[in-house]
């Protein structure tokens, strides 16, 4: 059967013909399956799964999990969208599964996790994923943020609450911890659309902590003025956690703050001052930035003082570096945006959405750890520096490739007008030859 058609520029006649060797868009997905099998991913994740199915038909719940995370990756937004994995076949060799879920199967697995199940299932992958984390001389950044994922139906903990771009639409309000240095999501919360930013940020920091080994120490914690509360203050410094967090302006601010200012350059100056706040039971330095407005620029600061031609920032910190010293490392906690701005619209973080909470949850969390997993990768894989997952998705992944056999062995025929295998043998060497040690070494090329 064939058809023709018009090329759309020169009115030349195409053909078009069906063909029955399987192909795919995504042979390039080989060298990161073969990633997953050096550091035992199949094991790991049967090994953690709290759901078992007794059926003798039950498609196993690995592969249900597996078969979503590769749809995430491989663009999808919607639980739909994974139909369009159970028509390549191709994909299923390089998978190994013979049976893959529909869209339904994905949902209705993660329709029985409840919190003790997402609890089970993420402390066992998280442990097994830091068993590999980096050591790093110094010890990790960890930036906290949130970020609001709006919703459009009527689900569990989707209510109103904060939401700068759509006022009064029900939201979650996530809350997660980034380790920078190593661009890897050490815990994350999904919340109810009207919890504040700190709520809960102490019992959400235990448990981060919990899961760290003693060979990652936390050199700096990092958050805005959402969570200039003085109860997370007071836990980080019974921790002997150092921080640096963004103030918000109070009057007793704008007391305190007049003072010498010492030039950083023609535009900034920097300045400290200690002070004790209503409801405090001790005093804490803080650390003034003053920008003088530009016309080309936009400041970032607001107005502490009032004083014609500068804007203010203030910071809480229990570190006694200069302040121009504690200003610049804290600009550094910019990536944590960039990684949220990655989660939702490269893997899509806030697409995945069902009725319960915690089938919310399970999935949120899920693409965390498929987060995590590519930045592994790269490391593994040698790569100079850090990609986002778009960029891996069409830089690596994304290859045209036809499945065929060579005696009892499926071949896997990349395209080279793709790159195919020539521009891809370099990750497959690196990651055979990689040793995956347990806290290896830190490359200088991954780091921020």
């Amino acid at each position: 059967m064939q058809r023709k058609v018009t090329n759309l520029f020169g009115g030349r006649k195409v053909l078009l013909r069906g063909t029955e060797r399987p192909v795919t868009p995504l042979g390039g997905l080989s060298v990161f399956f073969e990633f997953l099998g050096r550091i035992g991913y199949e094991e790991a994740v049967k090994r953690s799964t709290p759901v078992e199915l007794r059926s003798p038909n039950a498609i196993d719940p690995a592969h249900t999990f597996t078969t979503f995370l590769v749809s995430v990756l491989a663009g999808a937004r919607r639980f739909a969208h994974a139909g369009l994995i159970r028509a390549d076949r191709t994909l299923h060799q390089m998978l190994g599964i013979v049976r893959v879920p529909t869209d339904d199967t994905i949902r209705n697995l993660f329709a029985r996790f409840g919190m003790a199940q997402v609890q089970r299932l993420c402390s066992a992958l998280w442990d097994w994923q830091l068993e590999r984390l980096p050591e790093r001389e110094g010890g990790y950044s960890l930036d906290l943020d949130s970020t609001v994922f709006e919703r459009y139906g009527k689900q569990e903990g989707a209510v109103r609450g904060f939401n700068p771009r759509k006022h009064g639409r029900p939201s979650h309000h996530p809350l997660l911890a980034v380790l920078a240095e190593a661009h890897f999501v050490l815990h994350g919360w999904l919340r109810s659309g009207n919890c504040g930013t700190s709520r809960g940020v102490v019992e959400f920091l235990k448990e981060a902590l919990a899961l760290l080994r003693e060979n990652h120490p936390l050199r700096l914690v990092r958050a805005d003025a959402g969570f200039f509360e003085d109860p997370f203050l007071r836990f980080l410094e019974e921790r002997e956690l150092p921080y640096v967090i963004v103030c918000r302006m109070t009057k007793r601010h704008r007391a305190a703050a007049i003072q010498d200012w010492r030039a950083v350059d023609p535009t900034y100056a920097v300045g400290a001052f200690t002070v004790q706040l209503l409801g405090w039971d001790r005093e804490r330095r803080f650390v003034a930035v003053r920008e003088q407005i530009r016309e080309e620029k936009s400041s970032v600061g607001r107005k502490l003082l009032e004083v014609p031609g500068y804007t203010f920032r203030l910071f809480v910190t229990n570190r006694q570096e200069d302040p121009e010293v504690l200003w610049r490392d804290y600009n550094q906690r910019a990536d944590v945006e960039k990684r949220i701005g990655e989660l939702k619209y490269d893997l899509a973080a806030d697409d995945f959405c069902m009725r319960k909470f915690f089938a919310t949850e399970t999935a949120f969390r899920a693409i965390l750890m498929l987060f995590n997993l590519l930045s592994e990768f790269q490391r593994a894989s040698g790569m100079k520096s850090y990609r986002q997952p778009a960029t891996l998705r069409s830089q690596v992944f994304l290859c045209g490739a036809i499945l065929g056999r060579a005696g009892h062995h499926p071949v896997i025929h990349l395209s080279n007008t793709w790159g195919g295998l020539k521009t891809r043998i370099f990750f497959l060497d690196r990651i055979i030859s990689y040793d995956f040690p347990t806290s290896p070494k830190l490359e200088s090329a991954c780091t921020p």
